[in-house]
């Protein structure tokens, strides 16, 4: 009879187990299929500059200054220069760290080459059968090897003599 209850009680628990929704943790996947009400920004107040010349020429699907701009209004508030937020291009002073990167030339399907070996590297370190049964995620074992223990990262270099920033 104990027997009996022990084995029925764990296949409840394994059942309850396996309806679980999962771990959102490792989910990279847009799981809304609605609009996102973050996304949603006010438009600026109509405004009358003070020279109708300096306005920019008009383009179909081009900006607006009434558009709004949060990034750019957030680093006006805190004292910065929202014209830096513009893409300009690779800085002068970045150019000879470009070069140096670049020494050897680049590849365009980079992020392609990328997923394929990721998609291989999962296949070979993928579920075991009894994470396959449960449904539970395999990401953090299959880069286990490869991964990098922050804390004990911040101990080494402290013990090198680093200057590293306070952590919990």
């Amino acid at each position: 009879m104990r027997k009996a209850s022990l084995i029925l009680g764990m296949a409840a628990m394994m059942a309850l187990t396996a309806c679980a929704g999962g771990s959102k943790l490792n989910n990279f996947r847009k799981v809304q299929s609605g609009p996102d009400e973050f996304g949603i920004l006010p438009t600026k107040p109509l405004s009358m500059p003070p020279d109708l010349a300096v306005l920019p020429q008009p383009t179909p699907g081009g900006a607006n200054i009434t558009d709004p701009t949060p990034k750019g209004d957030a680093v006006a508030v805190l004292g910065g220069n929202p014209a830096r937020l513009a893409d300009q291009g690779i800085a002068a002073a970045d150019q000879a760290l470009i070069a140096h990167a670049t020494r050897q030339g680049t590849d365009p399907a980079i992020r392609e080459d990328l997923a394929q070996r990721d998609a291989r590297w999962r296949e070979r370190n993928g579920r075991r059968l009894i994470e396959r049964i449960i449904g539970s995620s395999v990401y953090q074992r299959a880069y286990e090897d490869v991964s990098l223990d922050a804390e004990a990262e911040q101990v080494r270099w402290q013990r090198a003599g680093a200057i590293t920033s306070t952590a919990p």
